[in-house]
């Protein structure tokens, strides 16, 4: 099969994808005007569109700088890639064997902060266009690269999209995987609020995507819980007089893969407080990943069972907050779940707090969309895999006939938000192959 990538395709997307790895695109500050979400994302928002411009491509920056986009063509009809130029903190800069914000070249792999999530996947896709533009190719959509700025917070970029821009025909975000991802849960992240306790202070969790993996206790109680860890058979360890109990971290869309370390100590607490809040997490939550004496079960054919992570608790004089992620069944009634979450809660004297909401993905298999970019891969790769559903979220639900496309294959090592992200060079090259095919067949035949 032919290909439109060129040496020079390859080369130049490389060296753009440095460029942007270079701004530390991380949110740091509040959000204010004109500068929404800090002055690099503002900076490399306003270089990746001059790098749109100097490629032939028509530019737009909205005014308050929650997004930009970039076009080419003039059809009504268009096929958008969405992509996001933001990304997480490097963490322990201990931890890299590179400066994260800088993107080099070893080993086969371009190291740095964005070089998987979302930096280098969007480039391969940018340059593919090119590509096919280079080609002579005649182009019957408009295509429409938008680049958000928040995608790693609260998709304020993408909200503020879709209240001012048109909708367009079809799309795909490069933020995912391989083969193809046509079906997303919803995710639901709510905060639980109770009165404060003298007796009991924690502070636990880090994020609400993230299972908990450690779960610490200083108090009074520390030698009832240890006996009561031992009999429950959980992992703590004691580092002067703090125990800390143990668990397993992973992603919330994952959570019955790890081990809830704050559903752990509330079991050992349960029997020695009376903390409606830990009595509420010990009974109707307990280490079910499923949210299975809450919910019933909940699940459905093309998107498996509902998830639950008890991600957070904080407990202090003044008060008390449970924070949880819920992965939701793309056909389970969001309303309803809210609602048995609502009246259990109140039981327990805990008024619920909706702390953000996205709707589920779900664009039929057997779509023009669908197809089209499955033949791609296939024929590309020769890797027949199904399409995929995830828990995850993607820019892709943002919007009406749009799925997450690639740019992790199966047998690419995922370091995304993690120390040392890379992406390999190859998987950046073949993903330009595979992009490059996919916006010709979609946008030009």
């Amino acid at each position: 099969m032919k290909t439109f990538i060129q040496e020079h395709h390859q080369q130049a997307c490389l060296e753009t994808i440095k460029t942007l790895i270079a701004y530390p695109s991380y949110l740091r500050e509040e959000p204010k005007n004109p500068t929404p979400f800090g002055q690099d994302i503002q900076a490399v928002l306003e270089e990746t569109l001059s790098i749109c411009k100097n490629l032939g491509m028509k530019t737009y920056l909205d005014p308050k700088g929650y997004y930009g986009y970039a076009d080419y063509g003039g059809s009504k009809e268009s096929l958008a890639i969405l992509c996001h130029l933001d990304v997480v903190p490097p963490g322990d800069l201990n931890l890299w064997a590179t400066d994260p914000f800088e993107g080099v070249v070893k080993n086969g792999a371009l190291y740095g902060r964005g070089s998987q999530d979302d930096k280098g996947p969007a480039m391969a896709a940018l340059y593919a266009f090119k590509a096919v533009v280079d080609s002579g190719a005649k182009f019957n959509k408009r295509i429409r690269f938008i680049f958000g700025t928040d995608e790693e917070t609260l998709w304020r970029c993408l909200d503020r999209y879709n209240e001012m821009e048109e909708k367009s025909t079809m799309g795909f975000a490069p933020d995912a995987e391989f083969p193809l991802t046509y079906a997303e849960k919803g995710l639901l992240q709510v905060k639980l609020h109770g009165s404060g306790d003298d007796r009991l202070s924690l502070d636990c969790g880090e994020a609400l995507n993230v299972v908990p993996g450690s779960a610490n206790y200083q108090g009074f109680l520390t030698n009832n819980l240890i006996k009561e860890l031992q009999l429950l058979g959980f992992d703590y360890t004691m580092n002067q007089n703090t125990l800390s109990v143990k668990g397993k971290s992973v992603h919330s869309k994952d959570a019955p893969e790890g081990i809830n370390a704050i559903a752990r100590l509330a079991a050992a607490l349960a029997p020695h407080t009376k903390n409606k809040a830990i009595a509420f997490i010990n009974a109707m939550l307990k280490e079910e990943a499923n949210g299975q004496s809450l919910f019933g079960t909940i699940q459905d054919e093309d998107s498996g069972k509902l998830t639950v992570n008890l991600a957070t608790l904080k407990i202090d004089p003044k008060e008390t907050v449970i924070g949880l992620d819920l992965r939701i069944p793309v056909t389970a009634d969001k309303e309803q779940l809210v609602n048995v979450l609502t009246k259990t809660a109140n039981k327990y004297d805990l008024v619920y707090e909706e702390f953000d909401y996205l709707s589920s993905l779900y664009v039929p298999k057997d779509s023009r969309l669908v197809t089209t970019l499955l033949d791609v891969y296939r024929e590309k790769t020769g890797d027949l895999s199904d399409p995929l559903v995830s828990g995850g979220a993607t820019f892709a639900r943002t919007m009406d006939n749009c799925v997450a496309f690639g740019a992790v294959f199966p047998d690419s090592e995922v370091t995304f938000h993690m120390p040392n992200e890379k992406m390999a060079l190859d998987d950046i090259y073949r993903s330009m192959d595979i992009y490059a095919e996919a916006i010709y067949r979609l946008a030009c035949q």
